[in-house]
């Protein structure tokens, strides 16, 4: 499963193509039938971090440590890449045929059965979930991380098309995670609602420090899987005293949706915490298409002018530039559009509260390994409820 097959909607995160785990094992088939990846994601602290410029390196070495559920092969097997490498075996020099052409001798293939030509082939089996021997599996697996209190696990899915985008990693959940893990004061016990919150990462970092998570977003498969890596990573979370409830949100409907016969719905008790107690929301790399970046501003004028309280929301957004035959040259419409709904919320005067913005400089430290591009983006929104005569 390695492979990736492109079509022509299909998109692909820059997370995985320079993920440090880069087996890239696939588990199960999700409801959908595509294709659950595990990854896991190292916290690293200030000693650990490499040197930014040097991110080639950071990511070879992090892909030459031994994984602590294997037997000790992948180290023996880099020892035994690098004596071949030293003794010189196959280093045989080029030389031209008869026509002048550059002919060159490959090193002979390893492991190969003697006597045969063919490749070898390690089938792969594509089944559905099996809930028990999912349990069980996730029983052994969290017996061996929870001697590792700096490792995240996230399943998820590569190479989907637009509409399945949540079900990968994007940088700019990590980068504001850094954030997060950098501002640790900032965020201690506190109630935190994040909106569009796709595979959970950033969620489950923010859980190892506030008190409480409300992970929202829409969409069954994509809140099952949202679910199911808050799971594998409660012993983070519980080590922290922290909660995560993954809960439905729709920017497109004007409630939340509190229907007990609908999975993940908010109970009233729950709605009411939310507005009473929330005090920060938090949104990673959602503004990709226009109609839910206004439906993320709708939103967010929605739940502020309902908070009987200052609310401070901090947004991430990487700039991704595309070549448009209407402007005949690389433009960014998706974040001019969110640049543009930032203004006009700033300038609103006849609502319930008044909003400030400002982009926050991107030099805080960074805790996990991606590659941190100058077109992230972070951006503070502090909503301010106006009294009530001047709100009139």
């Amino acid at each position: 499963m390695d492979q990736i097959t492109f079509h022509h909607d299909t998109v692909l995160s820059d997370v995985h193509m320079l993920l440090p785990n880069a087996r890239h094992l696939m588990t199960r088939l999700n409801n959908v039938g595509q294709p659950v990846f595990v990854s896991k994601f190292k916290i690293l602290s200030d000693g650990d971090w490499h040197d930014k410029n040097d991110l080639g390196k950071a990511l070879k070495e992090a892909n030459d440590h031994d994984d602590p559920r294997e037997d000790g092969q992948q180290g023996t097997k880099t020892t035994q890449e690098k004596d071949d490498k030293n003794s010189g075996e196959g280093n045989v020099e080029p030389f031209l045929d008869e026509d002048g052409d550059l002919n060159i001798t490959h090193r002979p293939r390893k492991n190969s059965p003697e006597g045969s030509s063919r490749d070898v082939v390690c089938p792969i089996v594509l089944r559905q979930s099996n809930p028990v021997l999912e349990q069980e599996q996730e029983n052994v697996d969290d017996e061996v991380d929870m001697c590792f209190k700096d490792i995240i696990r996230i399943e998820h899915t590569m190479a989907t098309p637009l509409e399945d985008v949540g079900k990968q990693v994007w940088r700019g959940a990590l980068f504001l995670a850094d954030f997060i893990l950098s501002k640790p004061v900032m965020f201690r016990g506190a109630t935190v609602l994040e909106l569009g919150a796709g595979t959970g990462l950033t969620s489950i970092i923010m859980a190892t420090i506030a008190k409480k998570v409300y992970c929202t977003d829409v969409g069954e498969d994509l809140l099952s899987m949202c679910k199911r890596n808050v799971a594998l990573n409660r012993h983070m979370i519980e080590h922290s005293g922290g909660e995560v409830k993954v809960r439905h949100l729709d920017w497109l409907q004007h409630d939340l949706c509190t229907d007990a016969n609908v999975e993940l719905s908010w109970t009233e008790e729950e709605v009411a915490d939310m507005y009473n107690n929330t005090r920060f929301i938090v949104a990673a790399d959602v503004c990709y298409d226009d109609d839910l970046t206004d439906g993320l501003f709708r939103t967010l004028y929605q739940l502020c002018s309902n908070f009987p309280h200052t609310c401070t929301i901090f947004i991430s957004i990487e700039k991704r530039m595309n070549f448009t035959l209407r402007h005949m040259d690389a433009s960014c419409e998706a974040y001019d559009h969110f640049i543009h709904c930032l203004s006009q919320l700033q300038q609103l005067v006849d609502g319930r509260c008044s909003f400030s913005v400002e982009q926050l400089p991107s030099n805080f430290s960074q805790f996990l390994l991606y590659e941190r591009i100058e077109q992230l983006e972070l951006w503070k929104v502090t909503a301010t409820q106006l009294p009530f005569d001047q709100a009139q």
